[in-house]
């Protein structure tokens, strides 16, 4: 497995220059897995993302209540984490009460608020609107306090397979300064940061329908969240609305996802504004490091 990801980080120091080379990746009938800059028979190009689209749909949402020919229009919050909602309607016709600006504001955990009550224009005719609703997790009021991240895992000595501002994977607003440690897949994954658990994917098989993979997501008391990806498929062994500390077992590292090969994803980030993005942060201590392929430097 080490020399498998030591090749691929020679491919990735190859391509830096032009950051353009392919790579192909494919399966012999053993179900041995290599990757190559030149295409065989059956081989598939290979592409690196670390996305990060967690699915809030179901926790996070409206609901219109109809009664007596008015529609009171609420937000539901069913994280255990605040949120950040921004509600607007538009194609209004014989509606009252709808707001002219977008209503922005931040949801405590676990909360449901009416931000609406729109009633008819002309009494006996249907109203008629298009609500437009976006949410971010987190609050993005407060300062981000000074912390020093312990190491998030048991064992090793282990080695740094890309670092912040990697171009292969580690680009964009929510991953620009994450860290990704090479490591046998399940090796002990704990919590750097104590905080509540806020969401966890746990069943998800080799690269699987998400990007992530398995993860589990922590809010810190700071507002800053700690996220830890790639995770081995039910070992998760935390649940929503968990209160963890410094040390406590949260799942097994893993290769799930779209990952290069086994490895802990780790980012901080926080909600700057309707959106998350990662902060640069500091472990307490020394991590040994490959070279940064993707900068092409030693």
């Amino acid at each position: 497995m080490l020399a498998r990801l030591l090749f691929l980080c020679g491919l990735f120091m190859a391509a830096t220059p032009a950051l353009a080379m392919t790579i192909y990746k494919s399966t012999d009938a053993n179900g041995v897995v290599s990757y190559s800059d030149r295409p065989t028979k059956g081989s598939k190009v290979f592409t690196f993302r670390d996305r990060m689209v967690e699915h809030l749909e179901r926790q996070v949402y409206l609901v219109i209540m109809k009664k007596d020919g008015v529609d009171s229009v609420y937000v539901r919050n069913d994280l255990y984490a605040p949120v950040e909602i921004e509600l607007s309607f538009t194609g209004l016709k014989n509606v009252s009460g709808a707001p002219s600006r977008p209503i922005r504001r931040v949801m405590p955990l676990r909360s449901s608020i009416r931000l609406a009550q729109l009633t008819p224009a002309q009494a006996g005719k249907p109203l008629a609107y298009l609500p437009n609703f976006t949410y971010s997790l987190g609050d993005p009021a407060g300062a981000t306090m000074a912390y020093r991240y312990p190491l998030p895992w048991r064992g090793g000595p282990f080695r740094v397979s890309q670092g912040a501002n990697g171009q292969y994977s580690h680009f964009g607003p929510k991953n620009r300064y994450a860290i990704d440690i090479a490591m046998p897949e399940g090796t002990p994954i704990i919590a750097a940061r104590g905080g509540v658990v806020v969401k966890t994917e746990n069943g998800q098989a080799g690269r699987g329908s998400d990007a992530s993979g398995n993860f589990v997501r922590v809010l810190h008391d700071d507002g800053t969240m700690g996220v830890y990806l790639h995770l081995k498929k039910g070992s998760v062994c935390v649940r929503e609305g968990q209160r963890v500390a410094v040390g406590s077992a949260l799942a097994l590292s893993g290769n799930t996802g779209n990952s290069s090969g086994p490895h802990l994803h780790f980012v901080v980030q926080r909600n700057t504004g309707m959106g998350l993005v990662s902060i640069p942060y500091q472990f307490n201590q020394p991590v040994g490091a490959l070279p940064n392929f993707v900068l092409g430097k030693q």
